[in-house]
């Protein structure tokens, strides 16, 4: 049995599984509240489950906001530290490819990451097997574009495809179905399911890049 929590970008969720079956799942779309939202669809998931029926707490642990990764982190480290559960380190970009379990198709997942770049990994999904094809990376569009173009057809998914659709302008990419645009926390147990645990004080939050205020306190020290 497993509690997986998302709250990487405008998205929230939280799931209890327990091997393939989803016991209850809530998914919400309200934009960057997590710190209001996410600890109540946790407790409604859990429901009458006590946490230390848990087996691990399964986390986006990023890339994507750099608030949400770090709500959903800290979430997760406390749960699993007060409980005594392992926890499981989760891509953002691999749970979103996770969606699309069951089908044939290559995945690219895409989180926005500002100034047309894009937080971004390629998957093939066949079937039951998802083949990790890219490493999680930040990417601009103009090297995504000339990466793709070497595909049949790719279906762009993630809270960055729409923008990422209307400016690759290529006719072998498609955009998502609304209904597995986003990751979400079902697809988070999905592709928890073969990794290993890990105690709560190795998870950490995978940014792929400094933000912006970060970035903007080292070109300062240069100057200076």
């Amino acid at each position: 049995m497993i509690l997986s929590i998302d709250s990487s970008a405008v998205t929230a969720s939280a799931a209890l599984t327990e091997g393939d079956k989803v016991i209850k799942s809530e998914f919400k779309n309200t934009g960057l509240t997590h710190s209001e939202t996410l600890l109540p669809m946790i407790k409604s998931v859990m429901g009458d489950t006590p946490y230390s029926a848990l087996e691990a707490i399964a986390i986006t642990a990023g890339p994507g906001s750099f608030t949400g990764v770090r709500i959903g982190v800290a979430t997760a480290k406390g749960l699993a530290f007060n409980c005594g559960i392992p926890c499981i380190s989760v891509s953002t970009l691999e749970a979103i490819a996770y969606n699309f379990v069951g089908k044939s198709c290559v995945v690219c997942a895409v989180m926005d990451a500002r100034r047309m770049q894009f937080y971004n990994a390629l998957f093939r999904v066949e079937g039951d097997k998802v083949e990790r094809l890219t490493p999680d990376r930040a990417i601009a569009i103009e090297d995504l574009r000339e990466e793709l173009k070497t595909f049949d057809k790719v279906i762009i998914a993630g809270d960055g495809a729409r923008l990422c659709k209307e400016n690759i302008a290529l006719e072998n990419t498609e955009l998502a179905a609304d209904d597995l645009i986003y990751q979400n926390a079902v697809a988070v147990a999905r592709a928890a399911q073969n990794k290993q645990k890990i105690s709560h004080f190795a998870l950490m939050p995978i940014y792929l890049r400094q933000s912006q205020a970060e970035r903007e306190l080292k070109l300062k020290l240069k100057e200076e």
